[in-house]
């Protein structure tokens, strides 16, 4: 019965709000987590017919399944994405999820690094290697401009505007923004281009790549990963580090420095500035630092 439904929202999703595949599929999920919970209750409804309180029979039911509430927000969040897409395609009068309640969630701190841990990471890189100086512009490249592993990877050579201090980043949704980037990171990537990449293999298809493994072809997410531990373990930081850890404390570091979050938003690629206020996680030091510097009850 929902078969047509979910074919529909998928065109809508593709075309109409030109989301990336990967968010496409999420939200094909978490509608199909509806269908399994109404075939498993015998509740033979079309989406015109559901009503607030099935839905919250279903939370219920997801609840119950021990999901987290991080979880569960993202099922309802892709659940009310539906409904709305049923309103104005005119499949139904009303969104029975307008009301519909979602989990409270406290939202994780990231793990982030100081300026001092990121320049011990960095020097562990042997730079008499061709990976290393390769190594060398990757880390410079993600710290200067807090790209996620995904930007990173796929980062193409005619989208680097270094003379002008910018590179453009296809970020979700295949969205593109200009991202500046500093003096260190051009640095590298420059000696990089010049005498090390010139002297790999290149595969077909991969020549605008900007970060290329042995083979001529574009890093992978895992290899990120694997260089990133490698490196903080051979540093002694015990953290745990991935990949999103230097995204992290780049946005951390601009906010502590006083930078204005609605431009830490823009260059993050954040759709919401609820996603970029998580890195006002300033520690109580600076905090009461910046109040005693500024707050005229503090002044002595």
């Amino acid at each position: 019965m929902w078969e047509p439904f979910k074919k529909g929202f998928k065109a809508y999703l593709q075309l109409e709000r030109s989301l990336s595949e990967h968010s496409v599929e999420a939200y094909l999920r978490d509608l199909e987590k509806l269908t399994q919970f109404l075939e498993l209750t015998n509740m033979h409804k079309s989406p015109a017919e559901i009503q607030l309180k099935d839905l919250q029979d279903f939370t219920k039911w997801v609840s119950e399944l021990g999901m987290t509430a991080t979880s569960q927000s993202r099922i309802i969040s892709g659940i009310r994405g539906f409904f709305q897409y049923c309103v104005t395609e005119k499949i139904s009068d009303q969104n029975p999820s307008f009301l519909l309640e979602a989990p409270k969630t406290i939202r994780a701190l990231p793990d982030f690094l100081s300026f001092e841990e990121i320049e011990l990471i960095i020097a562990q890189i042997n730079l008499s290697t061709p990976d290393g100086g390769r190594n060398k512009a990757i880390l410079e490249t993600m710290y200067s401009c807090g790209l996620r592993v995904t930007e990173l990877i796929n980062l193409k050579i005619s989208c680097l505007y270094t003379d002008l201090g910018f590179i453009k980043v296809i970020g979700k949704g295949d969205k593109e923004r200009l991202v500046p980037i500093g003096s260190d990171a051009i640095k590298y990537i420059g000696i990089y281009r010049e005498h090390i990449r010139v002297q790999q293999p290149l595969k077909r298809g991969f020549e605008d790549f900007l970060f290329l493994n042995k083979h001529g072809r574009n890093l992978s997410r895992v290899m990120i990963f694997y260089i990133i531990k490698d490196l903080a373990q051979k540093a002694g930081i015990t953290k745990n580090i991935s990949p999103h850890t230097f995204r992290h404390s780049f946005a951390t570091h601009l906010v502590e420095g006083g930078a204005d979050l609605r431009a830490v938003q823009e260059m993050l690629g954040h759709e919401s500035i609820t996603t970029t206020e998580i890195y006002t996680h300033l520690d109580r030091n600076y905090l009461r630092s910046t109040l005693q510097q500024f707050h005229p009850a503090f002044k002595k």
